[in-house]
């Protein structure tokens, strides 16, 4: 695991920490070939730097988000907003997160995605990649 990773969970509450953890494991699992680094201070993963997949720690628990979720037609994941293509889950406790729909969710993000690397440079414009 990306030692800044590492240490972003550590500074988490013990079940919240937990949940990170696994997270972040499986994530490097499922997309061995991407990055992963401290990202707008928070566990952020980029394939061609662009980024897919990533959490943060909100009021109602620990957000994973993906970039290009809503397209991936997964009833579990809430989609916010209508501007950008993310959808996410919130976990309160580890024993929420369903590895199977984890590591679905972590393969569809390989294959949809929205160049969000771009955005800026189209003026907030996204454009599908694949």
């Amino acid at each position: 695991m990306n030692p800044d990773i590492q240490a972003y969970n550590n500074g988490q509450t013990a079940t919240d920490q937990e949940i990170c953890d696994l997270l972040a494991t499986t994530i490097d699992m499922e997309l061995p070939e991407a990055e992963s680094k401290i990202w707008h201070a928070h566990p952020v993963w980029f394939l061609d730097g662009n980024p897919i997949v990533g959490y943060s720690k909100q009021k109602k628990g620990i957000r994973l988000m993906f970039w290009s979720g809503a397209d991936f037609d997964e009833e579990r994941l809430n989609i916010w907003g209508e501007k950008f293509k993310d959808a996410s889950v919130f976990y309160i406790s580890p024993s929420e997160i369903e590895i199977n729909d984890l590591k679905r969710w972590i393969q569809k993000s390989r294959v949809i995605q929205w160049d969000y690397k771009n955005i800026v440079k189209r003026k907030g414009r996204l454009e599908k990649l694949k």
